[in-house]
């Protein structure tokens, strides 16, 4: 068999990826052949015509054949990008999307100063550890019902130097907390029990991290009903919403005593984030 090179095997992946009906054929393709063969994206283009060693390629294969079972290309190579640093992802916790980034800025444009804050089902604390990032002045709790998810929520903190600024917390929403904060934020599970999802979700990320019960709102009630004994005088409550449900999840704050006051959008134009005082 004619040995293959680095532009053959992009195209054959490409044209494998196109005809399962992913989107992302090309960028897949190279991001799976540089964590392969160590290569940037310069020296893929440098070197396209290059024969790489036998082993390299087994190894692009086997990306190449989990990615097209719609295994999402960050949990073949075992980290996601979210807000410029990279984060740790393992079957435990939710793949961190940068639709949540508009969630932090949201966050970072309501609280100033030193702030004490608690990210509620931090997953892999792709959220807290930006904010401990973003803000050295932050301290947060990073809290997870998921003993596996806290570790690598540990493990994200650990390497982006923020683990100082954080605690862990074992627990549902706010059992066992005590404190009050400036910041209450969380990514909850929203999505419907009966929904049906692309299979590189559905089969993927933890169904703890994503359905929400029947109307998908049951964590927007859990988070309303404890803020208010959590929440410090002039604080906020942060949290990221699927699309359509802001009404829905406005009406369960105010029944609370809560007040709307800002939203954010994602890259889509879609509003992603409400904040309430």
């Amino acid at each position: 068999m004619k040995p293959k090179s680095i532009a053959a095997l992009l195209h054959a992946a490409r044209v494998q990826f196109n005809q399962a009906g992913i989107a992302t054929a090309a960028l897949d393709a190279r991001l799976l052949l540089q964590a392969a063969s160590a290569l940037t994206h310069e020296q893929i283009i440098a070197e396209a015509g290059a024969i790489l060693d036998p082993r390299t390629i087994q190894i692009f294969e086997h990306y190449v054949a989990r990615r097209l079972q719609f295994e999402p290309v960050s949990r073949i190579l075992g980290t996601r990008e979210f807000y410029g640093r990279n984060f740790r992802v393992t079957p435990d916790v939710l793949d961190p999307r940068s639709d949540t980034e508009c969630v932090v800025e949201l966050a970072l444009r309501l609280v100033k100063g030193p702030a004490r804050f608690i990210d509620l089902g931090t997953g892999s604390g792709a959220i807290a550890v930006t904010l401990c990032a973003e803000r050295a002045e932050f301290n947060g709790v990073a809290s997870d019902l998921s003993a596996a998810a806290l570790s690598v929520a540990r493990e994200n903190a650990a390497v982006n130097k923020v683990d100082a600024q954080l605690s862990f917390h074992l627990g549902g929403w706010f059992e066992g907390v005590e404190n009050k904060f400036d910041l209450i934020i969380s990514n909850p599970p929203y999505i419907k029990a009966a929904a049906n999802l692309m299979p590189d979700v559905a089969n993927y990320d933890p169904h703890l991290a994503l359905f929400g019960g029947d109307d998908g709102l049951d964590a927007y009630r859990a988070i309303a009903a404890g803020a208010g004994k959590h929440l410090a005088a002039k604080g906020c409550v942060v949290v990221e919403n699927g699309a359509g449900q802001q009404g829905e999840i406005r009406a369960i704050f105010s029944a609370h005593g809560f007040e709307f006051v800002d939203h954010a959008k994602d890259i889509a134009g879609h509003i992603r984030g409400l904040a309430f005082k």
